[in-house]
C-alpha cells in the first residue's frame, strides 16, 4: 500500500507542466493612407477666400458701430446724466454722412454716437425711422472724402437661393466681425419690431449675433443685399435662422426718410376697431369704427359702428383689398404697403351679412 502511494506521487511529480492557452493572432498593421495633395505655397489662398477677404477690405470702412444713450437720474448728485443704453451696427449710406441701421437699435435713445472703422467717433442726429420696417437713419457731420458708403447693387438685381452672403457687424461689442453663409430662402414674411409683417425678408444661415443688428448683408460682389435684423433661435444663440430686410425695401424707405424725415403712408380716412376686440365679438375682417369727414372713405359711402338705441351695430367690415383677403390690421397694412397716394383700390366690404365692393382713392396720411 505504501509502495503504491509512493509510486503515484512519483508519477505526479514527473508530469509536464500544463500548456498556456493559445493567444490570438496579431492583426496586420493598417497601412497609412497618404493623399497626394500638394501643399499651398506661402501666401496662397483659394478663390473663395480671396473673394471674402476682398469684400471685407472694401465694406468694413462702410460698416459702423452705433451707440445710443439715455438720460438717467444720478441720486448721489441729484442730476440727470447720460449713460450708454444700447449698441448695434449700421452702414454709411452716402458721402453726406447718412447712416442706416435698425429702428430697434435706436428706439428709446436720447443721443447717438457713430464710430467708424478707424475709431473716429461722431455725435449723430436722428433723421427719421419706420418701426414697421425696422429701418432708421442717422446723420453725422463729416467730410465726404473721409467716408466710404456701402456699395449698392443695380436696381432690380435678382437674388437667388444659394448665393453667398457675408454679414459684417459688431456683435457683442467686438469690432468689425465677419460671418459667411448663403441665402437659404427668399420671400419670407416675418413680424418685425413694429408689430406688423415685413415682406420679402431674406433668410440666411450666416450667423447674426446680438450687436449685428443694423449691419450690412453683402453678396459676392460686396454689394448690399439686405440689413441684418433678427434671428430665430430656440437656444437664444446664433445657432438659428437669420433674417435681413431686403435692399429693395431699404432703398424705398431710406430715400423717403432722408427727403422728408418720415415715410409716406397712405390711408382712406377710417379709424379701425382693435383686432382683439373684433375677434372677441366674433367679427371676421377689419372692422371700421369711424369714418372721418371729407375723407375718401366718406366719399365712397363707407360707414362705421352705428348706435341703435343702447346697442352698437357694426357698419362696414373690410374683408379684401383688390381681391386679396384681409382679416387683420396687419393684412390691411401689407395690402396697402407699396401703394401711392392717388391709387384707386377696390375694397370688399360686408355689412349686415351683405357683401359689396367700393372703389376708394388712397390719400397720404398727415
Amino acid at each position: 500500500m505504501r509502495a503504491s502511494l509512493m509510486m503515484m506521487l512519483s508519477l505526479l511529480a514527473c508530469d509536464e507542466p500544463l500548456a498556456a492557452p493559445p493567444t490570438a493572432p496579431t492583426p496586420p498593421p493598417i497601412p497609412e493612407v497618404v493623399v497626394p495633395v500638394a501643399p499651398l505655397t506661402s501666401g496662397a489662398l483659394i478663390e473663395n477666400e480671396r473673394n471674402t477677404i476682398s469684400i471685407f477690405d472694401a465694406a468694413a470702412p462702410a460698416t459702423v458701430f452705433v451707440t445710443q444713450k439715455q438720460q438717467v437720474s444720478d441720486w448721489s448728485t441729484r442730476r440727470m446724466v447720460e449713460v450708454e443704453s444700447g449698441t448695434g451696427s449700421g452702414f454709411l449710406w452716402d458721402t453726406a454722412g447718412h447712416v442706416v441701421t435698425n429702428y430697434h437699435v435706436l428706439d428709446g435713445g436720447r443721443s447717438f454716437e457713430i464710430s467708424l472703422q478707424d475709431q473716429r467717433s461722431y455725435t449723430a442726429t436722428y433723421v427719421g425711422g419706420d418701426p414697421r420696417k425696422d429701418i432708421a437713419v442717422l446723420k453725422i457731420n463729416v467730410d465726404a472724402s473721409q467716408v466710404t458708403p456701402i456699395a449698392l447693387p443695380p436696381q432690380g438685381a435678382p437674388l437667388l437661393v444659394g448665393q453667398k452672403t457675408i454679414a459684417i457687424g459688431n456683435p457683442f461689442g467686438l469690432d468689425h466681425t465677419l460671418t459667411t453663409g448663403v441665402i437659404s430662402a427668399l420671400g419670407r414674411e416675418v413680424v418685425g419690431y413694429g408689430g406688423v409683417t415685413i415682406k420679402d425678408m431674406i433668410q440666411t444661415d450666416a450667423s447674426i449675433n446680438p450687436g449685428n443688428s443694423g449691419g450690412p448683408l453683402l453678396n459676392s460682389q460686396g454689394q448690399l443685399i439686405g440689413m441684418n435684423t433678427m434671428i430665430y433661435s430656440e437656444s437664444g444663440s446664433s445657432a438659428g435662422i437669420g433674417f435681413a430686410v431686403p435692399v429693395k425695401t431699404i432703398r424705398r424707405i431710406v430715400g423717403q426718410l432722408i427727403e422728408n424725415g418720415r415715410v409716406t403712408q397712405v390711408g382712406i380716412g377710417v379709424v379701425l376697431v382693435d383686432d382683439a376686440l373684433a375677434y372677441r365679438a366674433g367679427l371676421q375682417g377689419v372692422v371700421i369704427e369711424r369714418v372721418l369727414e371729407d375723407s375718401p372713405a366718406a366719399d365712397a359711402g363707407l360707414t362705421g359702428i352705428q348706435q341703435v338705441g343702447r346697442r352698437s351695430m357694426p357698419g362696414d367690415i373690410i374683408t379684401a383689398v383688390d381681391g386679396q383677403p384681409v382679416s387683420s390690421y396687419d393684412d390691411l397694412y401689407t395690402a396697402l404697403d407699396e401703394r401711392s397716394p392717388g391709387d384707386v383700390v377696390t375694397f370688399t366690404l360686408t355689412r349686415s351679412g351683405s357683401e359689396r365692393e367700393a372703389a376708394v382713392t388712397l390719400y397720404e396720411l398727415p
